[in-house]
């Protein structure tokens, strides 16, 4: 089967052609706003210091997972198609993480 069949057909953008399509036109988004989440994060004064860096921790992750991405995508290493299989799995990772959030957030507050 060919590749394009698999995939639906469809193509994703390259270049700067990333940023003429609305989804990836938010990446300017996720940029400004993850920089002012640093510097939100890095100037609040919190009681417990462990808190303040792991909040850092996963804002500092997720800019570094949008930027991958975004240069992923200027420079053509998706092929021009999407992949299924990552769709999957990413569907699959979110829901596990949104199941997590909420049992524990029972389990506080059942405590």
């Amino acid at each position: 089967m060919a590749p394009a069949a698999a995939s639906g057909g469809s193509t994703l953008p390259s270049g700067f052609a990333v940023f003429t399509t609305f989804p990836d036109l938010l990446f300017i988004l996720e940029f400004v706003f993850g920089g002012l989440v640093w510097i939100l994060i890095a100037s609040s004064l919190v009681p417990i210091p462990l808190v303040q860096g792991w909040v850092m921790f996963v804002s500092v992750f997720c800019f570094m997972a949008t930027t991958a991405l975004l240069i992923l995508y200027i420079v053509g290493a998706h092929g021009g198609e999407t992949s299924w299989v990552t769709l999957v799995f990413s569907y699959v990772a979110t829901l596990l993480y949104v199941v997590h959030a909420v049992f524990s957030l029972i389990r506080w507050k059942s405590s």
